[in-house]
């Protein structure tokens, strides 16, 4: 195979990972966009949180809703929890790295808020622990996972929502996560501000 072969193939796999998502997640994606837009117009917050490239995308994301998506839109309430590394590094230093996110739910979070868990593996001790903080604190949970969701999966109620995307590799399921990301962004946008 040669290396254009190749590269075609990466393509072509993204491609099938999307397909396998829009089948998969589109129901659960506009469920999440209802909660979110519910939410966010109750004076609620939506805290994000990931390690790795999923704290760039989370990120990403409270970039999209504090600033703007697509459209020209009042600035929304979001907080990406691993953005301020005074804080993650404090909290990581006198406590415990596993603690960083949870800490902040602690503080920041109230009930009514949205957590948006994010973790490719859904195993990462630090996503779970805020996960499990929110859920002490009646604060609604999304967790953006892949592969079988891991224990973040497993540690979601009834009423929390997963997405999981469907798909092995990490790098397919991080273009995954960012599409919803991006489908939950234009959600969000269309419900408030029409077509």
């Amino acid at each position: 195979m040669s290396l254009s072969e190749h590269l075609q193939q990466q393509f072509l796999d993204s491609i099938a990972s999307q397909e396998a998502a829009l089948e998969v997640l589109l129901e659960p994606i506009a469920l999440c966009v209802e909660r979110m837009v519910h939410c966010l117009m109750h004076d609620g917050r939506i805290l994000v949180c990931g390690n790795g490239a999923s704290s760039t995308q989370a990120q990403l994301f409270a970039a999209a809703l504090v600033n703007r998506f697509e459209a020209e839109r009042p600035g929304l309430a979001a907080i990406a929890l691993n953005a301020d590394t005074a804080v993650v590094s404090a909290i990581a230093n006198d406590h415990d790295y596993a603690r960083v996110f949870a800490r902040q739910v602690e503080a920041l979070g109230a009930p009514g808020d949205l957590l948006l868990a994010i973790s490719a593996s859904g195993n990462s001790r630090s996503v779970l622990e805020a996960v499990r903080t929110a859920q002490d604190k009646e604060m609604g949970v999304i967790a953006l996972t892949g592969r079988d969701g891991g224990q973040l999966a497993a540690a979601l109620r009834e009423e929390d929502i997963l997405l999981c995307a469907p798909a092995e590799s990490g790098a397919r399921i991080r273009e995954v996560h960012l599409l919803s990301l991006h489908c939950l962004c234009e959600g969000i946008d269309y419900s408030l501000l029409g077509a």
